[in-house]
């Protein structure tokens, strides 16, 4: 039996409490890495570092007690290693240089360039000397639609109009870099399992804006390539997607990607999803961040709410979008604290 809490819940254990990690658990909110990351002269710098990326990584395990910690990196190390220009200025979020045609696309590698992964990799091996033996470590990477619209608009854009709209005037050329991204994932995550994570989720933060049949064949479809290509490689590998906005398709997602457990985001009702899925069906997530924000009474009967939804089936709480830089510690200590007591 997995001594890692979060590896017994993916094999279909129901504990009591549940295993707690947060989404974009390292990051501002902590002063420890604001104090850290100055150390880096750019973001996509601090992610190349690899001891910098580690400690990062460590941080919020060592205040708080997470079941599991998430490798600090970015979903856009992939087009960085496709040979796409990428930046992050101020707070302006992600800059890249678009996508515009098929003459853009030649300019970019066709396989992904895993040696300009090199410093991901190092970094796993040294989270792993530092968590204890329960901990879990969590590799990532970004859904090929939502890197494919980031890719084409340079931004992110409103309802990623930009790569909708390539893709319906372009759809073979749209195909091919779907393509690429789908097996640069495979070989990407087939990598960070060798370097020694435990499990790996798929963030996929934009298919939600799809209708059903491009949702089908720009997401959906791609997923289940993942999954498949992955565990031709690693047989047992543990796989969780996140689709956010992809409500109304979460019977689709937890069956038709094949991946081990569905990360819920916050618009989904927990009862009606615990109704919607299949009991064996594994979930996780879905406390809002503005909750956890605001704390008090609130964040307890959002907790309640959700733990009381889930009781008694798999599940691995977490929050249904990433922690923001505004959430006070303390109102994470209380999270931590209500959830390992819950049974």
């Amino acid at each position: 039996m997995h001594t890692k809490p979060i590896l017994r819940v993916l094999d279909g254990a129901a504990l009591s409490p549940p295993p707690l990690w947060l989404m974009r658990q390292a990051g501002r909110y902590l002063p420890e890495y604001r104090e850290l990351r100055a150390k880096a002269p750019s973001f996509l710098a601090f992610c190349r570092t690899p001891e910098l990326a580690a400690e990062a990584t460590l941080q919020p395990i060592r205040r708080f007690g997470f079941d599991a910690a998430i490798l600090f990196s970015d979903i856009l190390m992939v087009p960085d290693a496709f040979g796409q220009e990428v930046s992050f200025e101020g707070g302006a979020g992600p800059q890249l240089t678009p996508i515009a045609d098929g003459k853009d696309l030649a300019q970019l590698r066709e396989t992904i360039d895993l040696e300009r992964l090199a410093p991901v990799f190092e970094a796993i091996g040294r989270v792993k000397d530092g968590l204890a033996d329960e901990t879990a470590l969590i590799g990532f990477c970004g859904a090929p639609f939502t890197l494919a619209a980031y890719m084409i608009a340079g931004k992110s854009a409103p309802e990623q109009a930009p790569a909708r709209l390539f893709a319906y005037r372009h759809p073979e050329l749209f195909q091919e870099i779907i393509d690429r991204l789908t097996m640069g994932s495979v070989a990407y995550l087939s990598r960070q399992i060798d370097a020694g994570v435990d499990l790996v989720q798929i963030f996929e933060t934009w298919a939600g804006v799809l209708p059903a049949a491009e949702f089908e064949r720009w997401s959906v479809v791609p997923l289940r390539r993942i999954v498949d290509g992955l565990r031709k490689r690693h047989p047992h590998a543990k796989v969780i997607v996140f689709a956010r906005r992809a409500g109304i398709a979460l019977d689709e997602l937890a069956v038709r990607t094949g991946a081990d457990a569905l990360g819920l985001e916050t618009s989904i009702d927990p009862y009606a999803a615990a109704a919607q899925l299949a009991p064996a069906t594994i979930l996780q997530g879905n406390l809002d961040p503005l909750v956890l924000v605001a704390g008090g009474q609130a964040l307890r009967r959002a907790t309640e709410q959700i733990l009381a939804a889930f009781g008694g089936r798999p599940h691995i709480f977490n929050l249904g979008h990433g922690i923001l830089p505004e959430t006070p510690i303390a109102h994470v200590e209380a999270l931590v604290a209500q959830v390992r007591a819950a049974c």
